[in-house]
């Protein structure tokens, strides 16, 4: 073998233990990292009494860094059919951004306080139970039709429509034909908790029901897509700033900055 091919043999074993490093690496932090999700979504589900483990993702990489600067950039919780002595079962949402660690575990325990940059909260209503609730088993939800083509899914972040003409789809008990009603949504009450429905007329045309309702049965009809329905605390107890569709739900977001979230929070009584 030439010196070329002995140069060419020794670049190839070093470079294959760069890769073997470099890999190795990787999977340690990315093992971390699960490890952590899965310790987290554990200590959520004893403090905040859910009945299953939420979803759980600690973004950013990598993950060692993070745990060095005692300091993760970013967290996401999802809880699906959480019981809600209002509606049956709700979903609940939290992403918290630049966490602090300084008095936390990177293994967060079910009972840590962390210091929150900023914190996006929701709580998610299916049609289904919107539906129950109202006494409207075949209710759908939809966004606003001026939104429905809007590419951005929304006009928020998360992708929530505005709260103005919701698009309820139902049977009416009054009424014998699936009618679409176009519906405000706003949020009140003295701990803002009381999500207030208000049915504003009928909608016709592409992507509704298309169906005309009589003048004589119209204020029945209304009534029905109308309600009020209490108890719609946020996680962590933020104070909502939109209420709105997403897909076939309703949606209660709080947005708020500097906030330290206990994990017993996330799951308001």
């Amino acid at each position: 073998m030439g010196q070329n091919g002995r140069v060419r043999k020794l670049l190839i074993g070093a470079l294959a233990v760069v890769v073997t490093v470099v890999v190795g690496a990787v999977g340690t932090d990315f093992g971390a990292a699960i490890y952590a999700e899965y310790r987290l979504a554990r200590s959520v589900r004893t403090a905040a009494d859910l009945h299953h483990d939420p979803s759980v993702a600690i973004l950013g990489f990598p993950f060692s860094t993070q745990v060095a600067d005692r300091r993760y950039d970013e967290i996401e919780i999802r809880a699906n059919g959480v019981d809600h002595p209002v509606v049956g079962k709700v979903s609940l949402e939290a992403t918290l951004h630049d966490i602090g660690l300084d008095d936390a575990s990177w293994l967060i325990g079910p009972d840590a306080r962390l210091p929150v940059g900023k914190a996006e909260s929701r709580i998610i209503i299916d049609s289904t139970h919107v539906g129950r609730f109202m006494g409207i088993p075949d209710l759908l939800v939809e966004a606003p039709t001026r939104e429905s083509n809007d590419a951005t899914g929304g006009t928020t972040e998360s992708g929530i429509s505005s709260n103005e003409g919701v698009v309820f789809t139902g049977t009416p008990a009054d009424f014998d034909e699936r009618v679409s009603i176009a519906v405000d949504l706003e949020v009140t009450g003295p701990e803002e908790t009381t999500l207030v429905m208000t049915a504003t007329g009928v909608l016709t045309g592409p992507g509704t029901a298309d169906e005309e309702v009589p003048d004589d049965k119209l204020d029945a009809v209304l009534a029905e897509f109308s309600g009020t329905m209490p108890g719609q605390k946020l996680p962590f107890g933020l104070r909502p700033t939109a209420q709105g569709a997403r897909g076939s739900d309703i949606i209660i977001e709080g947005i708020a900055e500097g906030v330290t979230a206990a994990l017993s929070e996330f799951n308001q009584p």
